[in-house]
């Protein structure tokens, strides 16, 4: 196993969509990571990790250093710890717990785009439904429902 995240080929037509690019003007995420990152969050905020199946070609893996580069390495061990409750994951010494930790957020991440795929269906404007799931979320907050845990962070 290299030191990529891998993206669920059932998955790979949506995240191109909610990426911008040239050829999508009207995406919502600025990266594929920020994209796998909020589908990660979300995934574990609904306790929902799905194992991959076929893996996408187009969007290739993304190497680890992209999510590093971005900020996102806490996510990567909160999940590894939180998962495992096993504090050796979060180990930079063996290269095994990376990949332990990145098949954690995979799976968390493929939930969570499992999630979106379903709260996605039907929309025209994918910003304005995912607006309206982070509005929800943040009433959640404001009922006292996990006051720490904010989804709003990931949308450019």
């Amino acid at each position: 196993m290299s030191n990529r995240v891998r993206i669920s080929q059932d998955k790979a037509d949506l995240v191109q969509n909610l990426v911008i690019s040239p050829d999508n003007p009207q995406g919502v995420f600025s990266t594929y990571a920020d994209l796998m990152a909020f589908a990660a969050a979300l995934g574990k905020r609904y306790n929902f990790s799905v194992t991959l199946g076929a893996i996408a070609k187009e969007p290739s893996p993304i190497s680890i250093e992209v999510f590093n580069s971005r900020g996102y390495e806490s996510l990567f061990k909160l999940l590894g710890i939180t998962s495992t409750h096993n504090l050796n994951i979060i180990s930079s010494y063996e290269e095994n717990q990376e990949e332990a930790r990145i098949k954690i957020f995979e799976e968390y991440a493929n939930g969570g785009l499992d999630r979106l795929q379903q709260q996605l269906k039907g929309a025209v404007d994918y910003s304005e439904r995912i607006l309206l799931i982070l509005t929800q979320e943040k009433e959640c907050l404001s009922n006292g429902e996990n006051k720490n845990f904010d989804l709003r962070k990931f949308i450019k």
